[in-house]
């Protein structure tokens, strides 16, 4: 089931866990990389310090490519240059403009990809010399970028700045998901929900069991979450927090219902407030189902938890089966 994609990004498979803000640990990252998929640390909220830390952990554990994300909203000149001290292969970006940072991350050597939401943003950054695409359809988990779903922006985008290799984000769950994407004209899929549940993801146990008994609508597409990143919708499971909120009309901050409340203590001591766009963290305590618990609509998907590194073989050979049995004799 490779793709010259596969063969760029030095991977056995076209699987990418897509950087799934803190969940994304090190152990992993590197899980699916062994695994032969690609794994992704998500770093624009570390210090470089840490994020130096996480790059180095995930070395100890896998000699394999893995690739950093960082969020160019916010400010990520420090994190690249650590990245690329660290000789990190590929440097995945968001939610701004890829050309300012794309300089440098050429000149380091490394793969720059960037994921979109629409076909002109994919066009524009294909013109500004980015080396992977990742369109990210509305059915997306986590901060979305467009309101275009996977089905119909992929191969539009396809086609918008093809020679430039596209991966699929957003609803893909399984090996059926990554089927259809590399059908789409895809090169490689974009997986985040269906990590958030693997024995090494880093998410609390009240989270890992919601994602479980999720169906696809409850996974809502909200600005409810914006503490920390005003202005980005996103994707979240429904729960008390986002219920009282739609029934009290959607209003702004700081007129939400519980605004300012304490809904969970961090291991370290910190509050965490309502609407903070953090999910539930292993150590935490407090109300924990109140707070952001970002899924995309694939969540219907999950029902089980398992190692990262069986997730990735078990998806892989099930893509592989339904591309075998769609070729002509």
């Amino acid at each position: 089931m490779s793709t010259p994609l596969c063969d760029r990004l030095g991977v056995a498979v076209p699987i990418v866990q897509a950087p799934v803000g803190s969940a994304a640990a090190p152990e992993l990252v590197a899980a699916v990389s062994e695994a032969g998929g690609l794994g992704m640390l998500a770093l624009t909220w570390q210090s470089p310090a840490q994020a130096r830390r996480s790059i180095r952990r995930v070395r100890e554990l896998t000699a394999r490519p893995f690739g950093a994300n960082l969020v160019l909203e916010f400010p990520v000149a420090d994190l690249l240059r650590v990245c690329l001290d660290e000789a990190v292969p590929i440097i995945s970006t968001f939610w701004g403009e890829p050309a300012p940072v794309g300089a440098r991350i050429r000149e380091a050597g490394a793969l720059h990809m960037h994921t979109v939401g629409s076909v002109k943003e994919a066009a524009d950054a294909a013109a500004g010399c980015v080396d992977v695409i990742v369109a990210q359809g509305w059915e997306a988990g986590g901060h979305v970028r467009g309101r275009t779903t996977t089905m119909a922006m992929v191969p539009a985008v396809v086609d918008a700045v093809d020679p430039v290799p596209v991966m699929a984000a957003g609803g893909i769950g399984d090996g059926r998901g990554v089927a259809a994407a590399l059908v789409l004209g895809a090169q490689g899929a974009w997986m985040g929900t269906r990590f958030l549940a693997a024995a090494e993801a880093f998410t609390h146990d009240v989270y890992r069991q919601q994602l479980i008994a999720a169906a696809a609508d409850d996974a809502v597409h909200t600005g409810c979450f914006d503490g920390g990143w005003p202005d980005a919708p996103h994707r979240a499971l429904r729960n008390p927090t986002l219920r009282r909120w739609e029934q009290a009309g959607s209003p702004p901050a700081p007129r939400r219902p519980g605004e300012g409340d304490v809904v969970s203590v961090a291991a370290a001591g910190r509050a965490h407030l309502r609407y903070e766009d953090l999910m539930p963290l292993p150590g935490m305590t407090g109300a924990l189902a109140d707070m952001a618990m970002y899924a995309g609509q694939s969540v219907h998907l999950i029902r089980e938890f398992r190692p990262a590194g069986e997730l990735v073989g078990s998806i892989a050979a099930q893509a592989a089966a339904i591309l075998q049995g769609m070729r002509c004799p």
